[in-house]
């Protein structure tokens, strides 16, 4: 289950960083929290309009880490609030998860499906 603090920091801006692994080591890239759409089996699906690199290296290794965050959602400590995100990926170019995404991200040329194994809050 989504926590709820989660799914109020997806409602704000912010950056959310994905790191894969690859041959080469770690690969980092960025997205917005506003893109992020949620499935009815809870999965995060996200436009792709790059990200070749990251897609190379789900290939291999489909293990995925994400952070994001708000400085608008109370946090553990005060004002601000982050999450670190476990689970694996995959890239979809057809189908319905695809279809919900290329419906709002005309330039999406995929949807970054992520399976959550865990959602830790960090801040």
């Amino acid at each position: 289950m989504i926590p709820e603090k989660l799914l109020q920091v997806l409602k704000q801006d912010g950056v959310v960083a994905i790191a894969t692994m690859g041959q080469d080591g770690p690969h980092l890239v960025n997205t917005w929290n506003s893109y992020i759409r949620i499935t009815a089996d809870e999965r995060l699906l996200i436009p792709a309009g790059y990200m070749e690199h990251t897609e190379a290296n789900l290939a291999l290794n489909n293990k995925v880490l994400m952070t994001l965050g708000s400085s608008k959602v109370a946090g553990k400590n005060g004002p601000g609030t982050g999450f670190l995100i476990r689970g694996t990926a995959a890239f979809v170019t057809s189908g319905p998860d695809f279809d919900v995404i290329k419906a709002k991200f005309g330039w999406a040329r995929a949807a970054l499906a992520v399976t959550i194994e865990s959602a830790t809050q960090t801040l």
